[in-house]
């Protein structure tokens, strides 16, 4: 498998990631079971490997600490995320956040659960308002100097706050965001507005979740035809219903992307997954299978190339930077989300 440069960290990765949400509770309870398909991954040639700590409460990663024992951990380019609520919110607000507090302490969790002594790319699962940058670049760049963390990157993070990011890095001479992981897809694109292009700027490996859309972009969601049952979507909801009216361009975008991909005898996930690779910006998609069988359904997309014909009616059928459906929209700002942010409190001039 072809091995692309991992932004200016020096560390260099298959071009498919291969992420672990689905092993454990949220989907495939056999430890086991989840450990082979680990391990069929990685000899197929992927050596990049993503989870996060609150992927089943841990869960994911005992199993992926379970999966890389031995040589096998030298082999793989270990990366996982912090960010999101650990254990029973009653009792428990700061066991959560982006604080020198809590990532202080979470990280040794996640080294305990992974059974290593270091993790190649520890990433903030998403930006926090109310936490200065400096308090989060400060504690990454101490645990980088510590040998806890090789390198360290942002998950789904604004354009602006990168930038922001990077200036906080400069001024206060801390250690960079290196990465960002954020949603791509043919069908939720908005990101190559901004986010894509302030990432090459400054020269960050990009790694995008979801690049077959949830499950859109798996040629299962066809017009005419019935919905399919399907395990993530009863984890996301209103997204995977495919009747829904909010979803009804994500239907005519996924049956005219199937018919193109039966065209160009490719495999539609193969299509969709090849088509983040050809952007100049990307690194390695991330695949998240829950089986076997859809582990091999992946495999090989990455030393598919599309030609320019096949990228050119991409963009007929999903304009760039247009995301299709309200609830893949990502990026919204808390500043117009929140009325208590937009609004001078009652009384004032």
């Amino acid at each position: 498998m072809e091995q692309r440069d991992l932004g200016r960290t020096g560390m260099s990765v298959s071009t498919l990631c291969l992420g672990t949400m689905m092993f454990g509770a949220w989907g495939e309870k056999d430890h086991d079971e989840s450990v082979r398909i680990i391990h069929a991954a990685l000899d197929a040639g992927i050596n990049f490997v993503d989870t996060a700590d609150i992927y089943a409460q841990g869960e994911s990663e005992e199993i992926l600490g379970k999966a890389l024992t031995g040589a096998r951990r030298d082999e793989v380019i270990l990366a996982t995320k912090a960010h999101g609520q650990m254990g029973e919110k009653d009792g428990g607000t700061n066991r959560r956040g982006n604080s020198r507090r809590w990532i202080t302490k979470e990280v040794e969790s996640s080294l305990e659960r992974l059974q290593t002594d270091w993790i190649d790319l520890y990433q903030m699962h998403r930006h926090e308002p109310d936490t200065d940058h400096e308090e989060t670049l400060g504690v990454l760049t101490d645990l980088q100097r510590a040998g806890k963390i090789r390198a360290f990157g942002c998950s789904t993070f604004p354009a602006h706050e990168i930038v922001r990011a990077h200036w906080t890095s400069e001024k206060r001479m801390l250690g960079r965001y290196v990465t960002e992981q954020p949603p791509y897809s043919i069908l939720t694109r908005e990101i190559e507005r901004d986010v894509l292009p302030v990432c090459a700027d400054f020269g960050m490996g990009v790694i995008p979740w979801s690049p077959l859309a949830g499950g859109w972009l798996t040629g299962r969601y066809r017009k005419g035809q019935e919905a399919p049952e399907s395990h993530r979507a009863s984890m996301t909801g209103g997204r995977m219903e495919k009747d829904s009216g909010a979803n009804a361009d994500k239907l005519e975008a996924a049956d005219a992307l199937a018919q193109l991909a039966e065209e160009a005898g490719i495999s539609l996930i193969h299509m969709a997954l090849a088509f983040t690779l050809a952007h100049p910006a990307i690194t390695a998609p991330i695949i998240g299978p829950r089986t076997m069988e859809q582990l091999e359904s992946q495999l090989g997309a990455g030393d598919v190339v599309l030609s320019k014909d096949v990228l050119d009616r991409i963009d007929v059928i999903v304009p760039p930077g247009v995301t299709l459906g309200q609830d893949d929209a990502l990026y919204g700002s808390v500043f117009t989300e929140e009325a208590a942010r937009r609004r001078r409190p009652s009384g004032l001039a």
